[in-house]
């Protein structure tokens, strides 16, 4: 449970920084008034109830594919749903599309929770002293240049400090919070409903503007769903309904106590309510505080990328594992330095936390309501829920999210543009790539011999066999790889055993070990293998032969194995359906694609890479 706060929590933990003080910005057109700021708080009360508690904390977190979350996890479940002999493929494509919308607005949240966390924490120095305005920027790039600069040696290591420094962070959170609360117990009137719908009756012009702030209150909410593989559902729902709400609660109700007894505080009412002695040890803490939440949306940029790949959405990229022991623990460097530059480019711009407020929210609202409707496909088809109970209860969280859509919508001109178009550019990739890999593969099996066919005209003339196993890796199993022709025309030579490859990425996080390998021997020495993995799962071919050998009681040394790959690449000609920008974005994408060697862990030393054009 402690763990859990340390990664889990950290962005919806650090939300106090920001999110009450913009709800109460003149901008949004509110008078400030007792009843204005006790309807506020009764609103960020019950969208934390219902939202995060009811929908993600209740209701999501049971949607578990074989103990992992993430937006992929649900989108793979959805489609076990719905599956079947009479399935539409629009259905299938349907919920493929949430999947990818939902992972694509992901990104766009990744630029932004970096930047506004850190701005947030080291802008309390101007409490402090109005003068020290000028260094937030230069501090606050200096600790992101920090914190990109030290992914490369994984989180294993802080990971252990994370959670008893937010377990402290929330602690002070309740303290400083409770506190305010008992010296003006009024603010406890919030607590009543009646006050939220009061306050968006007699607002009703400026409502959706001020929702749009308190939505500020919810981010990070989907990360309890994102990381339950790392915890498990019951951590993150003791850790969230024993500590973090709490805590969460008592500070957004001791920061309204606040501003009700001294409407001076507005300006800054987190760091207010602590003691001049205790603002800079509470920027520090901030600072820790907001570097967790920022390594937890950082390191969910990592794995939705891995993820991604394995599923056939992205390129190969370059990915290091960062642990022995923790297979989550990874970094891509690609999206480490992409992530940082935008991040660093967004503090410059924007240069303040209320600026990029304006920015932030659109991204994740959307990706509740696909969240949302995922889960309600898995409960209906998969759980066999009542029919009624689901379609009342998708449509009431549905409504709320919609609801919040609209809301953050309003700041599309003002700044929530950028992560729009930064989703749309995901998008763009992951559609881009999974089309022009198709239709490569289809051009490709259109171009190959039949490996059945193939093995039967060598029982005629079996060419001269040489000691030794040569593995060719190859997309489908029931073709010749070109490697193998390549290597047979000019080396007029064929391996004492011969591994036909086919890795497949399945869409769970982890295939059971006897599933792993499905092999069949065609010939005398010759193997056509089918190897299965989870998308949590590297695809290490050398560890697959290694099983293969033991399954089938083979004689395989590791140190006589050859590996044969293809690099294949498709040409213009092989693209029909796809525009010239998306034609020269699918080269672009082939030409930077990462080494099938460093993806499937191939020995450089016993590794033999041919040239293919379609």
């Amino acid at each position: 449970m402690i763990a859990a706060l340390g990664v889990v929590f950290g962005d919806i933990g650090t939300s106090p920084l920001y999110a009450f003080k913009e709800t109460l910005n003149p901008e949004h057109g509110v008078a400030f008034t007792p009843d204005a700021v006790l309807g506020l708080l009764s609103l960020i009360f019950w969208g934390l109830m219902f939202v995060v508690t009811l929908k993600y904390v209740v209701f999501v977190l049971r949607a578990d594919h074989d103990g992992e979350g993430g937006i992929l996890a649900l989108q793979a479940l959805a489609r076990n749903a719905v599956a079947g002999p009479r399935t539409r493929p629009w259905v299938l494509n349907v919920i493929a599309g949430l999947g990818l919308v939902g992972a694509a607005m992901f990104y766009g949240d990744s630029l932004i929770t970096p930047a506004i966390s850190v701005l947030s924490a080291v802008e309390g120095l101007e409490v402090q002293a109005p003068v020290l305005q000028r260094v937030v920027i230069p501090i606050t790039i200096l600790i992101l240049l920090g914190l990109f600069a030290v992914q490369r040696k994984g989180t294993g290591a802080v990971g252990k400090v994370f959670g008893p420094v937010m377990l402290l962070w929330f602690l002070v959170l309740a303290v400083a919070g409770g506190w305010q609360v008992l010296q003006h117990p009024q603010v406890l009137a919030a607590l009543d409903p009646r006050r939220a719908v009061a306050f968006l009756v007699e607002h009703r012009l400026q409502s959706l503007a001020v929702l749009g702030a308190v939505f500020l209150a919810f981010t990070g909410g989907e990360a309890l769903y994102a990381d339950m593989g790392h915890f498990g559902a019951r951590s993150i729902r003791f850790a969230w309904l024993f500590i973090a709400l709490p805590g969460l609660v008592l500070n957004y109700f001791g920061q309204g106590a606040l501003v009700l007894a001294e409407p001076a505080a507005v300006d800054n009412p987190f760091f207010r309510l602590f003691p001049p002695w205790g603002v800079v040890p509470m920027v520090v803490l901030a600072a820790m505080a907001t570097v967790i939440a920022s390594q937890a949306v950082i390191s969910g940029a990592f794995s939705l990328t891995a993820h991604a790949m394995r599923m056939g959405y992205l390129p190969r990229m370059r990915v290091v594992q960062t642990s022995g022991s923790a297979i989550g623990q990874i970094y891509v460097p690609v999206v480490n330095w992409m992530l940082m530059t935008g991040v660093l480019l967004l503090v410059l711009g924007f240069r303040s936390s209320g600026a990029l407020s304006a920015a932030y929210g659109i991204a994740v609202s959307v990706t509740m309501v696909t969240t949302t409707l995922l889960a309600g496909v898995v409960a209906w088809g998969l759980w066999r829920w009542n029919k009624v109970a689901v379609v009342v209860g998708v449509v009431a969280f549905a409504a709320v999210d919609l609801t919040f859509v609209a809301a953050n919508s309003l700041k599309i001109a003002e700044g929530g543009w950028l992560t729009l178009a930064v989703a749309v550019a995901v998008m763009l990739l992951f559609t881009t790539w999974a089309k022009g890999r198709r239709l490569g593969l289809e051009a490709l099996a259109a171009e190959s011999m039949p490996l059945k066919t193939f093995v039967e005209s060598l029982a005629l003339h079996m060419p001269h066999r040489v000691r030794g196993t040569a593995v060719f890796l190859n997309a489908d199993a029931t073709a010749v790889p070109h490697a193998l022709l390549h290597n047979l025309k000019h080396n007029q030579v064929l391996h004492e055993q011969v591994i036909v490859l086919r890795v497949l990425a399945c869409d769970t996080p982890r295939v059971d070990a006897r599933q792993r390998i499905e092999a069949e021997q065609l010939t005398d020495g010759i193997w056509v293998v089918t190897a299965r993995h989870g998308f949590m799962e590297r695809p290490d071919v050398p560890e697959f032969i290694r099983i293969l050998a033991y399954q089938k009681t083979l004689a395989i040394d590791s140190m006589t194995t050859s590996y044969f790959v293809s690099r294949a690449s498709v040409g213009e000609e092989h693209l029909p359906g796809m525009n010239p920008v998306r034609r020269a974005l699918f080269g672009w994408l082939q030409r930077n694609a990462g080494r099938a060697s460093d993806y499937f862990e191939l020995p450089d030393n016993r590794l033999v890479e041919m040239g293919q054009r379609t």
